[in-house]
């Protein structure tokens, strides 16, 4: 079993610029989460594992608000405050299975790559029901082990990650069947392509960051040589490629 990461110890201090969107990624996803969220406006919404806050933000000003951010890591809830604040942006201390808010409070939830980090997946199912409005819908992002979307472009430098985010990601089945006992069905499954770098040079200038938990899970030489083989590939660069992602995404709906 993999350890878990605690984001307050090494993570916060590099999310924010390992983790930076490539520009125009904000409005692809947030038009991809336009597609699983009713039409009408405003729209109260939940970012569950909101981090230093990259989506909170954008939420609170294409669906209407309140949006509030739920964080269990203090140190990524104070990067929150201090540069992600909004109006309409609450940022709340609670995790997945202990939401600090009433019952039906919120129209729709997102968990982006937030749901490997959640321990049991099914106290967490009935506490996103609870404060679920009915018809709410919840959006999940997330690797899922028994899905072949492809390695991440990254992998090929660090080939033991791929190995490693197969152990962290649950399968399926183990998101839907506890979601379904909680009363949420699956409504869709489906694929968002994203450009997360927009050369191999950017790309390397935020992994030599190491802002993926992936990393905490590598050895250092591991690490050593794959930073190594990725500097070579910055080196052959002839001209800027992007580089594009196909991320796994899935809705599920409140009775």
């Amino acid at each position: 079993m993999l350890k878990r990461v605690d984001y307050d110890r090494v993570q916060h201090a590099v999310y924010a610029a390992g983790r930076a969107m490539a520009p125009g990624a904000l409005a692809t996803w947030l038009d991809a989460f336009a597609q699983g969220w009713p039409s009408r406006r405003p729209l109260a919404l939940m970012d569950l594992g909101s981090g230093i806050g990259r989506f909170t933000p954008g939420l609170a000003d294409r669906f209407g608000g309140p949006v509030y951010g739920v964080e269990p890591s203090s140190k990524m809830r104070a990067i929150a405050d201090a540069s992600a604040g909004h109006p309409a942006v609450s940022y709340l201390a609670g995790e997945a299975a202990r939401i600090p808010l009433p019952d039906a409070a919120v129209d729709g939830a997102l968990m982006y790559l937030s749901l490997h980090h959640v321990p049991d997946i099914t106290p967490a199912a009935v506490e996103i029901a609870r404060v679920l409005r009915p018809g709410g819908r919840l959006q999940i992002v997330s690797g899922f082990s028994d899905l072949e979307a492809g390695a991440s472009w990254w992998h090929r430098f660090f080939p033991r990650a791929a190995e490693i985010e197969r152990q962290m990601f649950p399968s399926v089945a183990a998101v839907v069947e506890p979601f379904a006992k909680a009363g949420l069905s699956r409504v869709t499954l489906d694929r968002v392509r994203v450009l997360q770098w927009d050369s191999v040079a950017a790309a390397a200038r935020q992994l030599r960051l190491r802002p993926y938990s992936t990393f905490e899970h590598l050895t250092e030489a591991e690490i050593v040589e794959g930073m190594g083989q990725l500097d070579r590939a910055v080196r052959d660069e002839a001209s800027p490629q992007p580089i594009f992602s196909l991320a796994d995404r899935m809705v599920l709906e409140k009775a």
